[in-house]
């Protein structure tokens, strides 16, 4: 977090926190399809309420989880 400010000025990112590099890289994770446990493991919560918000329903998801149901009974 040295020169935080001062570099958020040459990204040319104002109101980047540092906290929301934490948020992404922790949704990035869970799009990795890691569970709840590992989610809380790395963010290092011990209340499942939030681990999940990093666990939002997206569109990819949503496609992965039916090609991988469509593979079990095509099977």
């Amino acid at each position: 977090m040295v020169k935080w400010v001062e570099t958020v000025a040459k990204l040319g990112v104002p109101g980047l926190h540092f906290h929301d590099l934490r948020h992404t890289g922790n949704q990035f994770a869970a799009r990795t399809g890691a569970s709840t446990k590992e989610l809380m493991a790395l963010t290092g919560h011990d209340d499942m309420r939030a681990a999940l918000i990093y666990e939002r329903a997206t569109s990819e998801a949503d496609k992965e989880i039916a090609d991988r149901m469509s593979g079990m009974v095509t099977e």
